[in-house]
């Protein structure tokens, strides 16, 4: 049988991790000594690593990137009502966790160059009643933080650096996760790094990480009385046969952030001349695409929508998934009157109406990305 033949007989997901060998010995440890809950030593080995590989002094490990979201905003003792900013493109977590604390979001469009949150609108929307702006880095490049981070700094604002889908990304030069007070991880299967489910807070402030060790673990009490407990925390802790993993997958990051941008980069050549389309760069001024994801928008006036694309590329097997539908559309956010049914976001409506991206894992081929580029620059012409 042919190698195209195979192709077009196979199934390809949008995404495929990368498990390497490391993983299955030190899971089978984990297993064989019986320490498969979060007090086995894997997880605080997992910890100090990648806190350290993220240039922090803290890391608590949690059982999402959601629950490392929650976790963190209740560790900062904001007032009911206080404002935090976010990005109305983004993953629905960034508003979960401000509703359960009684807080406001307040929402900023895309910057369509980068598909990031707006800079010059998140500075307009800071006010008196801000107190934290949570900066999201979205599909592969990292917002460019400098003005807001400078903003915030003069103005006593909190930045929580939602870097979810930036492991091993660097904004000039220096590692995504390190900026602001507190930042935020996941270990979802389609990260860079993945241990099924799970997330990370890191952060160099001893306070937050005390209280964030706490709160993913029900706020156990302490001095000899631990079930009485002190405040109102979660269960959501991180296992030990999930540390494993992820020791195994960080032992690896440099290979797979090379991985990574070949694998953009291997779209690009192909798909660069596609005038119906449009695709991110290899870099910017202050980042190369790390290629979280391989995003590809279809221009304005373009004859066909959206959803008939990817409904003729799923027809050759190839999965592909919908960009992030903003939050101000949400149904359920709308409905409980979080936000104003006319509110208007051009960019990212533009985004979550036309953006698509590819199969991006880790365990794609070559031969995979040559034969779904065929078939896109067949189908979008």
């Amino acid at each position: 049988m042919s190698q195209k033949l195979k192709l077009k007989n196979k199934f390809i997901p949008v995404n495929t991790p990368k498990i390497f060998s490391q993983e299955k010995k030190l899971v089978i440890q984990a297993l064989s000594t019986g320490w498969i809950s979060s007090e086995g030593p894997f997880v605080k080995k997992f910890e100090e690593n990648f806190s350290k590989f993220n240039k922090r002094r803290y890391g608590v490990a949690v059982s999402s990137g959601t629950a490392a979201l929650e976790i963190v905003i209740k560790s900062l003792n904001l007032k009911k009502g206080d404002e935090v900013i976010i990005p109305t493109f983004t993953i629905i977590s960034s508003v979960m966790c401000l509703i359960k604390q009684g807080l406001k979001p307040v929402l900023v469009d895309s910057d369509i160059k980068n598909w990031n949150m707006s800079i010059e609108e998140t500075i307009k929307k800071i006010n008196k009643k801000t107190k934290a702006i949570i900066i999201t880095h979205i599909y592969g490049f990292p917002v460019d933080m400098q003005k807001i981070i400078k903003i915030a700094n003069k103005k006593k604002i909190i930045i929580i650096e939602d870097a979810a889908e930036m492991i091993g990304q660097k904004y000039k030069k220096r590692i995504c996760g390190s900026f602001g007070s507190v930042s935020t991880f996941s270990f979802y299967a389609n990260k860079h790094i993945t241990t099924g489910e799970g997330g990370m807070i890191v952060t160099n402030d001893k306070k937050i990480y005390e209280k964030c060790k706490s709160l993913r673990n029900l706020c156990f009490g302490t001095k000899g009385n631990r079930f009485n407990h002190n405040d109102i925390g979660w269960n959501y802790r991180f296992t030990n046969i999930q540390a494993a993993i992820g020791l195994g997958q960080l032992k690896n990051i440099n290979w797979i952030v090379k991985r990574k941008k070949e694998i953009g980069r291997r779209y690009i050549k192909k798909l660069i001349n596609n005038k119906n389309i449009i695709i991110q760069k290899n870099k910017n001024s202050y980042s190369e695409n790390i290629f979280w994801v391989f995003g590809i928008l279809l221009k304005k006036n373009y004859k066909f929508k959206r959803d008939f694309i990817t409904r003729k590329l799923l027809m050759h097997n190839i999965q592909t998934r919908n960009f992030f539908y903003p939050m101000h559309k949400q149904t359920i956010l709308l409905k409980k009157g979080i936000f104003k049914k006319n509110n208007k976001f051009p960019n990212a409506e533009y985004l979550a109406k036309s953006g698509f991206y590819l199969p991006s894992g880790l365990a794609l081929t070559n031969e995979e990305i040559d034969f779904i580029c065929d078939k896109v620059n067949k189908i979008i012409c």
